[in-house]
């Protein structure tokens, strides 16, 4: 692995230095924590050893590896924080944080000679969408494939990443049933003027000509079948969707277990319905929005007539909520990917913000 370009090595030192950022606390995943020593090395040498910027490795995070740790960087009195891996780019309430993605591997001859094969066959416009991991090799994606089908009449709409530099978010009480990207985002280049209609998802964005709905086109995914891609079949549930896996080399054209995902979520929201005590979950102390989104949430099972307790308890797992037994159902305030969460060995459903919002509300 070439740690200089995987862990963007230079841009990180740069984005330090251009702040004056003193305390620095660098967050890892679980399965990227092996390379934590080494990244520290190498961003103290290109810092310079003159430089007294104090590198803080968080190696266990309190809620989700996805969303920004402000809870843990606050023990250290960080001034930012580097999220390093997967993430969902949900804005920050207090620390400014820069998000490194990493460069997973992809063949982009493979890719390319897949996905043209496919296309041929397709009449469809397409929206291509992809994990931010694969980000880096987007633009040679797109290059190789016009040039694989000079002669195609494909029409293909490629999303950007949204941000790589995340400031807080002063307004925190915006929201829209599920905490997203609202805060103020620095990009790496800039984006296409607004031509259309804008959509934006897990740190995605991307426009289409007026008039028209992504329903109307193919929706192609590049990367692996995780919570990022969960979260895009849920909410494009009505488009024809295609996912690229660059680590088997192969086009996978049946989402059905991912449609399915989407009929036990309508189910939960129908058991929400007869519940008599909700537990809030709380699922983040870090994502803006979240104190405005749970006190929504009160006010919401009040009004239904429900009662509900509000619980703090980081990662929820079957053993923790059964201590809550009297509690029919929960709703966890959380990311819009670590929100998903998949309660078939709980006890009681486990359902989001705003399914709480179409169970509740009369």
């Amino acid at each position: 692995m070439d740690l200089e370009s995987n862990f963007e090595i230079r841009r990180t030192a740069e984005f330090i230095l251009s702040r004056n950022f003193t305390r620095v606390a660098l967050q890892f995943p679980d399965d990227m924590l092996k390379y934590s020593t080494n990244v520290v090395t190498s961003l103290r040498n290109e810092l310079g050893s003159g430089n007294k910027v104090g590198l803080f490795v968080m190696a266990d995070t309190t809620f989700g590896s996805c969303c920004v740790d402000e809870v843990g960087a606050s023990h250290i009195d960080a001034d930012c924080v580097i999220h390093y891996g997967q993430t969902c780019l949900s804005p920050t309430s207090t620390l400014p944080a820069f998000c490194v993605f990493g460069k997973a591997s992809i063949s982009i001859s493979h890719c390319v000679e897949k996905l043209s094969s496919y296309f041929w066959t397709n009449d469809k416009p397409i929206v291509v969408l992809y994990g931010l991991e694969y980000a880096h090799a987007i633009s040679r994606i797109k290059e190789a494939l016009v040039e694989a089908m000079p002669k195609a009449k494909v029409e293909l709409y490629f999303a950007d990443v949204m941000c790589s530099i995340i400031n807080p978010l002063e307004d925190h009480r915006k929201s829209d049933g599920l905490l997203g990207c609202l805060g103020s985002c620095t990009s790496n280049n800039s984006l296409r003027a607004t031509t259309g209609i804008r959509y934006s998802l897990g740190g995605l964005i991307w426009d289409l000509p007026e008039g028209q709905r992504m329903e109307d086109y193919l929706l192609l995914w590049i990367g692996p079948d995780n919570s990022a891609f969960s979260n895009v079949v849920l909410t494009f549930n009505g488009c024809e969707i295609v996912r690229y896996d660059a680590t088997e080399d192969r086009l996978v054209t049946d989402v059905s277990q991912q449609k399915r995902i989407l009929k036990r979520r309508y189910y939960l929201v129908e058991r929400a319905k007869d519940a008599n005590m909700v537990g809030i979950l709380v699922g983040t102390l870090g994502v803006a929005g979240y104190l405005h989104m749970i006190h929504q949430m009160k006010e919401l099972i009040t009004v239904a007539g429900k009662k509900a307790y509000t619980l703090v308890m980081g990662r929820p797992n079957p053993a923790k909520l059964a201590n809550f037994p009297e509690c029919d159902v929960f709703v966890y305030v959380s990311c819009a990917q670590t929100a998903l969460l998949d309660s078939k060995e709980f006890l009681a459903p486990v359902i989001t913000p705003f399914e709480a919002m179409l169970a509740f509300s009369r």
